[in-house]
């Protein structure tokens, strides 16, 4: 089966594709991949340890999508379920791989530690900011352009515990909404938003020590 189709001008939505890919159109399943590849591949990266890995089990994952087709009945979207997909297997592999501790159980550490998001030495005796956010449009703009900032950033990502790193990248990268992301992991909505102010606060902490 071809994976790569040619290029259209208006790439179609999801249940327009999945419609297609029903009735085993393999333009439809090609332009379904070059969407979601990139995507589901960072997202099991935060549960499996190599890129080799994450590879293997994207191409399981895409086995997956066509073996399920039938089975898939819209209750959420196209999206979530092949996220939903991908992680399954990430989990599984990663459990393969020596990663023996049960996601539900990261959630729960991860979610209701006490520890706090912000270093508290960072607040006055009233509570307010003594040491505020570094301002971020203040810093030259060539480091963007080098890609030196980005891979800061991604190195700030690769340090985050397991659920937070999964959450951020399903959310601040992939632009997955607060639902779908839940939905995908098989977490509460509200552990989901704790998990994610929880990465993004340790990822600015990490760029502000940079930028300084």
């Amino acid at each position: 089966m071809r994976l790569f189709g040619r290029k259209r001008a208006t790439p179609r939505d999801d249940a327009t594709l999945l419609a297609l890919l029903r009735e085993g159109d393999e333009d439809a399943f090609a332009e379904l991949v070059g969407r979601y590849d990139a995507p589901l591949r960072r997202v099991v990266r935060a549960y499996v340890p190599s890129d080799a890995v994450a590879d293997d089990v994207v191409g399981e994952t895409w086995l997956g999508v066509l073996r399920g087709l039938d089975r898939f009945e819209g209750r959420s979207s196209l999206k979530t379920w092949l996220f939903r997909i991908a992680i399954n297997r990430a989990k599984t592999r990663g459990a393969r791989e020596s990663r023996t501790i049960p996601f539900s159980s990261l959630v729960a550490e991860e979610a209701e530690s006490d520890e706090p998001a912000v270093d508290p030495g960072r607040f006055d005796t009233s509570g307010q900011w003594g040491a505020p956010p570094t301002r971020w449009d203040q810093k030259p703009v060539q480091r963007l352009l080098n890609g030196e900032l980005r891979q800061q950033l991604d190195a700030a990502i690769a340090k985050l515990p397991e659920a937070q790193r999964a959450v951020l990248v399903m959310r601040d990268v992939e632009g997955l909404d607060s639902d779908e992301v839940a939905d995908a992991l098989g977490i509460t909505t509200g552990n989901e938003r704790v998990l994610l102010h929880r990465a993004r606060s340790r990822v600015r902490n990490e760029l502000e020590g940079y930028l300084a």
